[in-house]
């Protein structure tokens, strides 16, 4: 599994704002830089092992799995 993301990050106001510019809809705002690095963290991993039990779960019974690299 891919274990380098890319996290796309401004400061907006107040706030400081960020992406992971390769999974969609993961998106964070904190107060401080360091906080929106650490939310973004824990939200990529979250949407990552959420998407790993949906394929599973979409699959069904009879399914095997292949490794793709690019």
């Amino acid at each position: 599994m891919n274990n380098k993301y890319t996290a796309v990050i401004k400061q907006d106001g107040d706030y400081w704002i960020g992406w992971i510019k390769e999974i969609p809809r993961v998106n964070c705002q904190e107060r401080t830089q360091n906080e929106l690095l650490k939310t973004l963290k824990v939200s990529l991993t979250e949407a990552l092992e959420f998407n790993s039990q949906d394929a599973i779960v979409s699959a069904g019974s009879s399914y095997r799995e292949e490794m793709i690299f690019l």
